[in-house]
């Protein structure tokens, strides 16, 4: 019954105070806060300053920012436990994908609006829904939560972070019972879930080159290699027929049990008509658990430059997921030596490392799992799914380092279906961040709770 009431009180709470919420959030969006090299500080530093402020504004009265050494400045605030209570940490972060209307963009990405029950903007989903979802929860036990609140808000997680030396420096800052990650979300709006696992990310460089200068393609073409088809060559060796990674000994933890509502996956995702998935096995295992490599970027001569000549020098970077439970290192070492392996007609090739990062397994059945997981369902009235994501977060290894007995809560506010993160039109369905706030608050209730 003591939770019953709860659940009401909050759910009217929230309701009231997301007029606030929303005009809040506009706000937030209006920062270019890109902390991509070669992008200006100030918007950054602004951004920073302002979720200061609207921490303040919400309730955690000593919210301040605090020096990254090498990097921008994260937010931080706390508010002591009661006595004998446990404290949650919650996480988000306040830099973003760069963006601008010529990308594709219906509107101005840094001016916000609403259409259709979602409002628009770069960051609205991925992360500064994050940020207003840590606000509100604190705004609405009036600054007085029942267990003890810490807040950490970072600058550069879309970037090179510095954050995760910081934490490794500063264990006390990060001490807590149960982190949340308010930076992952739902499949479909009004369906919750929760993220269990994250795949982990390594990539590399590779360079062919077979001549010492461009010549002329119909002097020399037919029998001197040309550096970009040998490096297409390389890059096909990648993929099987059927799109699985053709990579030996790489690790997959894909079991058969990748859950995903397959649904409108194709128009999520923005597949062609006519054009098949890749891949074989559940859609779960494909995107959640298994390997995959992708080509993000090839220097060679555009189509604007190009000339009848045979390209003496290529290069290409990947970009390769890896299962959760991966060793970053290894699996790079298999992927560099597999592009090694595969160049054709002795031409010269160079691989190097650009970097690795763990996947990471969030440890389920704790009180702070079975609170999280209640709130959700209570709140959204639907059954939670258990879910991984193909995307990933290095923090969470060095923070599970730092603080090993603590529990994961990772969910969000955006959905797979429409919030569209990273890419032209990012929105946040308003009705899920309602409920996501909800569904926080009463799992700092059910937290206290049980513990």
């Amino acid at each position: 019954m003591q939770d019953e009431l709860a659940f009401k009180e909050i759910v009217l709470q929230t309701r009231a105070l997301m007029p606030d919420v929303i005009r809040d959030l506009k706000d937030l969006i209006r920062f270019p806060s890109v902390a991509f090299p070669g992008y200006p500080q100030e918007p950054v530093i602004a951004m920073a300053d302002a979720t200061v402020g609207l921490l303040r504004k919400y309730g955690l009265s000593n919210a301040r920012l605090i020096d990254v050494p090498g990097g921008y400045p994260a937010v931080y605030g706390e508010i002591p436990a009661p006595p004998g209570k446990p404290t949650v940490l919650m996480y988000a972060h306040y830099d973003v994908q760069p963006a601008q209307k010529k990308d594709g963009w219906d509107t101005d990405p840094w001016e916000p609006r609403e259409k259709g029950g979602r409002l628009y903007g770069r960051g609205a989903a991925d992360d500064k829904s994050g940020i207003v979802m840590i606000a509100a929860s604190i705004r609405i036990f009036g600054g007085k939560p029942p267990v003890g609140i810490k807040v950490v808000i970072e600058g550069e997680e879309e970037t090179t972070s510095h954050i995760e030396d910081f934490a490794l420096a500063n264990p006390g800052l990060f001490a807590c019972d149960a982190f949340i990650i308010a930076d992952n979300g739902n499949l479909s709006v009004g369906e919750p879930a929760l993220t269990t696992s994250l795949r982990g990310e390594v990539s590399c460089i590779i360079e062919v080159r077979t001549l010492d200068h461009a010549v002329h393609s119909g002097m020399f073409g037919g029998a001197a290699p040309d550096a970009l088809i040998a490096l297409i060559k390389i890059l096909a060796t990648l993929h099987e027929a059927q799109g699985d990674v053709a990579v030996k000994g790489l690790r997959s933890d894909a079991s058969g049990n990748g859950r995903y509502p397959v649904g409108n996956y194709r128009a999520d995702a923005g597949v062609i008509d006519g054009v098949d998935l890749i891949g074989t096995g559940p859609l779960g295992d494909r995107l959640w658990f298994k390997p995959s490599i992708t080509v993000i970027g090839i220097d060679a001569p555009s189509l604007r430059k190009a000339a009848n000549i045979l390209i003496p020098r290529a290069s290409a970077k990947i970009s390769m997921r890896i299962a959760p439970d991966a060793d970053a290192g290894h699996e790079v070492q298999i992927l560099m030596d597999h592009l090694r392996s595969a160049a054709p007609w002795n031409v010269r090739i160079d691989v190097k490392e650009v970097g690795h990062s763990a996947g990471f397994t969030c440890p389920t059945g704790g009180p702070g799992y079975v609170a999280a997981k209640s709130a959700l369902e209570t709140v959204f009235g639907q059954p939670v799914l258990e879910k991984g994501t193909g995307g990933s977060i290095p923090l969470l290894n060095v923070l599970h380092k730092t603080v090993p007995h603590a529990e994961f809560i990772l969910w969000g506010a955006a959905d797979a279906a429409g919030s569209r993160i990273h890419g032209t039109n990012e929105s946040v369905n308003i009705g899920d961040l309602e409920r996501i706030i909800a569904a926080q608050s009463l799992f700092l209730v059910l937290l206290e709770k049980r513990h």
